[in-house]
């Protein structure tokens, strides 16, 4: 929870963003009827026990998922967000893999999950590198000589910019929660770090339930954030 003593900084405003932002541009999602989720279970290609087991699986389904997501453009949602820094001090928290955010224009993005675009050694963890689309092959090694892995936080790692991002939540004037089903922790305990006094919204395809002191919206984001964002700006 954020302190008491916290000052809130009207001009800024932090994003917390999910895979419902990137459903418009084409990404799946993980958990809707259509899901990720659905057609694989993530113990087979997204935890530390996969990736000891079956490596090439693992690598395969990171990147089909490298070469959609560098095919996939940013939508309405991403560049409505990205606008917003021509007013205001930004910083997009998200647990999104792609660089859509990125690539929309906004400058500070923080990757709670890690990201398709870049590989890392499965010696050092310090050794990222970037590959954009490129797959990556079993023998790909890093400067170490170890296996390159995805730069991707999986089920059971830990994840490491969250105390960051919370820190980054604590102060905005304004927190927009987009296209995140609140169901994945640490993630989803961000909304209770958003001070008491900040402005508070919550869109979401599905959001169908209260989330206590933001006001929710439920539709598609790319639909919903050019014309909620508008009313921010001066």
């Amino acid at each position: 929870m954020n302190s008491p003593s916290t000052t809130i900084k009207k001009d800024k405003v932090v994003v917390v963003s999910g895979a419902g932002l990137s459903a418009p541009s084409g990404l799946s999602t993980f958990r809707d009827n259509n899901g990720l989720w659905r057609t694989y279970r993530f113990e087979d290609v997204a935890s530390p026990n996969a990736w000891k087991k079956q490596p090439q699986v693992v690598l395969e389904f990171y990147n089909e998922r490298r070469a959609k997501a560098a095919d996939a453009t940013p939508n309405a949602g991403h560049l409505a967000i990205a606008a917003l820094e021509r007013e205001f001090e930004v910083v997009v928290i998200t647990q999104n893999v792609d660089d859509l955010h990125e690539r929309a224009g906004s400058t500070k993005v923080i990757h709670l999950h890690g990201e398709l675009s870049k590989a890392r050694s499965t010696e050092d963890e310090s050794l990222v590198y970037e590959i954009g689309a490129k797959p990556i092959a079993l023998g790909d090694h890093c400067e170490k000589g170890s296996q390159l892995r995805p730069h991707i936080v999986w089920f059971g790692e830990e994840v490491k910019l969250i105390d960051t991002a919370a820190d980054e939540l604590a102060d905005a004037g304004r927190v927009l929660v987009v296209g995140t089903s609140l169901k994945v922790y640490p993630a989803a305990g961000l909304c209770s770090v958003a001070h008491d006094e900040a402005l508070k919204y919550y869109v979401d395809l599905d959001a169908k339930r209260k989330v206590e002191g933001f006001e929710v919206i439920q539709g598609s984001a790319d639909v919903i954030l050019p014309e909620l964002l508008k009313t921010w700006t001066r």
